[in-house]
C-alpha cells in the first residue's frame, strides 16, 4: 500500500469497533500467524476456512481499507542486519500536540506513533537501517520542534508476538470481567494461549547471527524489504507479481525470503491488526522498577505471559523515570489490563518497586520500516 493510501484511510485506524462476520474473524485469527511462501498462498489460506481464494484476496483488502488490519506483509527484525528500533518519547504541549504530530511523522524513519496518557504523552518508535542513524533523527526533531526526546532502546528483548482473537459481531460482546485478549473471563488466559500461535523463545542477551549469516542487509536482502515494506500485493501469486517487478523469477524471490525467515530478518509474514477496531481499546504499556540483577529472570518469566504482547529490558532515565522493564498489555477494558497487570505485580513481587500504566489514546501513526529508496534497489 502506496504512502498516500495510508494517508486516505488514516481517520480509520481509530475509528470504532470492527462489525466482523465469522469469516472475518477467523481469517484475521488465521492471517496473525506466518503466511505460506507458496506460489499461491492464498489458496491454501482460502482451503482452511472452506471459501473461494477471491473471497480471501476481496476481504483483505476490505480489512485494509477500513483499518481493521494495518497492514499485510513481512514483519522484519533489523537488527538482525545491523539496524536499530528505538522507543522514543516526547512531553508534548497539549496545544502544540497537532503540530509536533506533523513534524515527528513527516520522518519517514518513524514506524509507529501513539499518543499516551502521561506527561510524556507521544511515544513513537524509530526505525533505521543503521544504528548511527538514529541520533540524526532525534537530533533533527530536537531542533524541529524544540522539544526534548527520551530515547528507550532496546537493551534485551524478552519477547514479541502480538497476537489478538478477532469475534465475529453476533457473538456475545466481551463483558466488563474480560482480563484480556482471550476474552474468555477473568484471568482465563488459558484460552488465549491455547489459541495463540506457539511463543518463541527470546533471543538471548547479546546473540550473534548463525555462522555464515550476513551482518548487514545483502544486495537481495535489501531489494526483497523495500519491495515488500508497504505490504504484499493482494493478487492470486503475490510472489510472482514482486519478482516480475524485480527482474526475478518467483523461485528466487522465495528462496529470498526463506532465507531472510530463517536468520531471523523476517519474524513471519502476515496481518498485523488494529487494536481498537478489534475491540481491544485498552492498550497500557506497562512500565516497572525492577531490580537490575533480577530484571532478565523475571523479565523473560513475565514475557512468557499469555496476555503480554512485548517485553523488553530499556534503560531508566532518572530521575523521573525509573522503569527499566516494559510489558505490552491488551484488553477489552481497563478493568482487564489492570487484572493483567496485577498477575505481573504478583510475580514480580518485591524485585519491584514502582509501577505505571501508560494507556494509549490515538494511532498517530503505524506504517512500520521504511529503508531509504535507492535506485539499486529496483534495478533488474
Amino acid at each position: 500500500m502506496s504512502e498516500q493510501a495510508q494517508a486516505r484511510r488514516g481517520g480509520a485506524l481509530n475509528s470504532g469497533v470492527a462489525r466482523l462476520d465469522a469469516l472475518d474473524a477467523a481469517l484475521i485469527n488465521l492471517l496473525q500467524g506466518d503466511l505460506p511462501l507458496l506460489s499461491r498462498p492464498f489458496a491454501r489460506v482460502a482451503d482452511e476456512l472452506g471459501c473461494g481464494e477471491d473471497q480471501v484476496l476481496a476481504r483483505l483488502q476490505r480489512l485494509l481499507d477500513e483499518g481493521t488490519l494495518t497492514r499485510f506483509g513481512p514483519l522484519f527484525q533489523i537488527e538482525r542486519a545491523g539496524g536499530c528500533f528505538v522507543l522514543a518519547a516526547m512531553a508534548v504541549p497539549p496545544e502544540r500536540f497537532d503540530e509536533i504530530t506533523a513534524r515527528v511523522n513527516a520522518h519517514p524513519q518513524v514506524a509507529h506513533n501513539y499518543r499516551r496518557e502521561h506527561q510524556l504523552n507521544m511515544w513513537f518508535v524509530l526505525a533505521t537501517e543503521e544504528a548511527a542513524e538514529v541520533a540524526r533523527v532525534i537530533a533533527a526533531i530536537e531542533a524541529e520542534t524544540g522539544l526534548k526526546v527520551r530515547a528507550f532502546p532496546k537493551e534485551r528483548e524478552y519477547f514479541v508476538g502480538l497476537y489478538l482473537p478477532a469475534h465475529a459481531h453476533e457473538a456475545s460482546a466481551p463483558g466488563a470481567g474480560d482480563t484480556g485478549p482471550g476474552n474468555a473471563g477473568p484471568l482465563d488466559t488459558g484460552a488465549l494461549a491455547a489459541a495463540a500461535p506457539p511463543r518463541a523463545a527470546a533471543p538471548r542477551p547479546g546473540a550473534r547471527s548463525p555462522a555464515g549469516a550476513t551482518p548487514v542487509l545483502g544486495p537481495l536482502e535489501r531489494r526483497l524489504m523495500a519491495a515488500t515494506q508497504q505490504g504484499l500485493p493482494l493478487v492470486a501469486r503475490p510472489f510472482e507479481a514482486l519478482a516480475q517487478g524485480l527482474g526475478l523469477s518467483e523461485t528466487e524471490l522465495l528462496h529470498g525470503l526463506q532465507a531472510m525467515r530463517a536468520r531471523g530478518l523476517i519474524r513471519r509474514i502476515g496481518a498485523l491488526p488494529n487494536h481498537y477496531r478489534l475491540g481491544y481499546v485498552a492498550n497500557g504499556m506497562t512500565v516497572w522498577d525492577v531490580a537490575d540483577e533480577q530484571v532478565d529472570a523475571i523479565g523473560a518469566r513475565i514475557g512468557a505471559l499469555p496476555g503480554v504482547s512485548h517485553c523488553y529490558r530499556r534503560p531508566r532515565s532518572l530521575p523521573d523515570w525509573p522503569y527499566n522493564l516494559f510489558a505490552m498489555l491488551h484488553g477489552h477494558s481497563r478493568a482487564a489490563v489492570q487484572a493483567q497487570a496485577l498477575e505481573i505485580r504478583a510475580l514480580l513481587g518485591p524485585a519491584c518497586r514502582a509501577s505505571d500504566i501508560l494507556y494509549s489514546s490515538a494511532i498517530l501513526k503505524k506504517t512500520g520500516l521504511r529503508l531509504a529508496s535507492r535506485p539499486k534497489d529496483l534495478e533488474v
